[in-house]
């Protein structure tokens, strides 16, 4: 009878340590620490999601925890372009694709457009079109590559391979698709969707489907013509009408994936952890690995490869079963070994782009954290009567490329938008104009063109850019009748390939030599364009704390 009191006893010490223990653990309580009121009361009052604990890492990324490093400090700069002057930057932590979008990942999204938006619908045409990757990139006028042509983006065998032929414009669609796809499910398993509700077909169609800031700002215009049969389940519900929806203060709606910045990229690439000491890096690093050479130095596989690149003139690959790298043209993904962060392929295979726009100079005297030039900052048109506008089928937009391809800029579900004007950017001293991808891009008055920059004139960002570098301008036009107008700029007096619209593409290839290797080398390429060698990964912002671990107090 003792033993049982006494273990009854203990029993209630356990509950009340937990419990004072879990009060003690919460961020916020149970009650408001600024008036008092209960939060989340039943009642009604304030609701909050005083529960989160942290941000989950999201399908097929990696986190990385963010800090300082030198950016641009390459071992050999032998082109002598001077593109790459060492500058110290700080990055905040983020998450990085484990791998490159491989052809199997972006079949998933050819095949969610292809029945949401039937490419046999005139209206719809271009936008499947447009998001095709150009498997043309494969040809070679002195080289037969045609099964590469054929085969290369749909084949099993190439399944795991990473994804060519795709613009950065694709890549960027890419990245916002699969941020609604990933919302969906989070949606789903916390209640506010319906399961199943993300499956293309009756349902889910051009003018009923999912996008995240669409449900954020207007979640009633969300499958507005399936009649809510998709939303809620969470709250209450009121003759088949949804009363809850998630909202940011739920922790409920996810971060979007994007394509990492340049400076997130070359930090993630290069893995210092593995060089630190205390708080200073004991060295540099060359490439993603440690160690000065592309060859392994352990015992076990001593010799072989550490990345699939151009060996030297005709050499893709080394001599078969000795030297070999696995690989002439691109390689499965996770065919070597990852760096310290655990990404894949950071050096060989195929380069990648990042979201910047280009520019020979890091403007590090401006900024040091957190560095990106290519902010065109929007908001949500708003309609006559208030609510935002949601583009509908009669309301796509179209662009036409540089190159004659047609792509669609905006897709019904979509909320449309608009530049910022003065209304956001009156007497701020952080941004005064909607487009800043030209700031502090080097001084007119020195430019070859400095008597065409009237005071006062109002000229574009990229017309602007075109008189500082004077790059070709080639013109594309379409007729009525869907033809188009080409006028190629044959002019022999540019000096620069420079504009708004070339981004950086980072890494070396499985066509580029070792010097390309190096994590710091910056390169550029048109936007609109794709080659057989440049694919792309995707990368999340971190929100809330820097680090995953809580260090403990010295």
């Amino acid at each position: 009878m003792k033993n049982i009191k006494i273990s009854r006893l203990f029993f209630i010490i356990a509950v009340s340590v937990a419990v004072t223990s879990c009060n003690k653990s919460s961020k916020y309580g149970n009650t408001s620490r600024g008036t008092g009121w209960k939060i989340n009361d039943k009642e009604g009052g304030f609701q909050y999601n005083t529960k989160f604990k942290e941000q989950e890492t999201a399908p097929g990324l990696v986190f990385v925890e963010g800090g300082t490093f030198t950016m641009g400090k390459v071992q050999d700069d032998v082109m002598h372009d001077w593109n790459n002057s060492p500058n110290q930057q700080h990055v905040q932590s983020f998450y990085m694709d484990e791998t490159e979008v491989t052809n199997v990942m972006y079949l998933e999204y050819l095949d969610w457009i292809k029945r949401v938006y039937p490419p046999s619908d005139p209206k719809f045409t271009a936008i499947y079109n447009g998001a095709l990757p150009d498997t043309l990139v494969w040809r070679n006028r002195l080289g037969y590559s045609e099964i590469l042509v054929e085969n290369y983006l749909r084949h099993p065998a190439y399944g795991n391979f990473p994804v060519v032929g795709v613009s950065w414009l694709q890549a960027n669609e890419y990245a916002k698709w699969r941020s609604d796809r990933v919302a969906e499910m989070g949606l789903q398993k916390e209640g506010y969707l319906e399961k199943g509700s993300h499956i293309p077909g009756d349902l889910v169609t051009a003018t009923s489907n999912f996008n995240i800031d669409t449900y954020v700002n207007a979640p009633k215009e969300t499958y507005k013509d399936s009649l809510g049969v998709h939303l809620g389940g969470k709250g209450k519900r009121s003759n088949d009408s949804v009363v809850s929806y998630a909202t940011r203060e739920t922790g409920a709606i996810p971060i979007k994936y994007r394509l990492p910045t340049e400076a997130e990229w070359e930090y993630a690439a290069l893995g210092l952890t593995e060089l630190r000491e205390y708080n200073i890096y004991r060295g540099r690093k060359k490439y993603p690995w440690d160690g000065q050479y592309t060859r392994a130095g352990e015992r076990k596989i001593k010799g072989d490869q550490l990345a699939n690149f151009k060996q030297g003139k005709g050499d893709y690959g080394g001599i078969a079963g000795w030297s070999d790298d696995g690989a002439d043209i691109t390689n499965e993904v996770m065919s070597y070994d990852p760096n310290d962060f655990g990404i894949y392929d950071m050096a060989g295979n195929v380069a990648e782009w990042v979201a910047d726009v280009y520019r020979p100079i890091v403007d590090d005297e401006f900024s040091d954290f957190a560095y990106y030039r290519g902010n065109v900052y929007t908001k949500n048109a708003i309609a006559e009567d208030g609510s935002v506008k949601v583009v509908g089928i009669d309301d796509i937009e179209f662009d036409t490329l540089s190159n004659g391809k047609i792509i669609a800029k905006t897709l019904p579900g979509q909320i449309s938008q608009v530049s910022v004007d003065e209304n956001e950017t009156y007497l701020r001293t952080n941004f005064d104009t909607s487009d800043n991808r030209n700031f502090r891009d080097g001084d007119k008055q020195s430019s070859r063109y400095f008597d065409d920059f009237e005071e006062g004139e109002e000229l574009s960002s990229d017309d602007t850019t075109r008189k500082m570098y004077d790059s070709p301008k080639h013109l594309v036009e379409s007729n009525e009748d869907g033809s188009l107008n080409r006028e190629y700029d044959k002019s022999n007096s540019r000096t620069s390939l420079i504009n708004d619209k070339v981004r950086v593409y980072k890494g070396g290839s499985w066509k580029d030599r070792e010097y390309w290797l190096d994590p710091a080398q910056r390169r550029f390429y048109p936007e609109d364009m794709a080659t057989d060698f440049i694919g792309f990964r995707c990368a999340m912002s971190r929100v809330g704390s820097k680090s995953k671990k809580k260090k403990s107090k010295n």
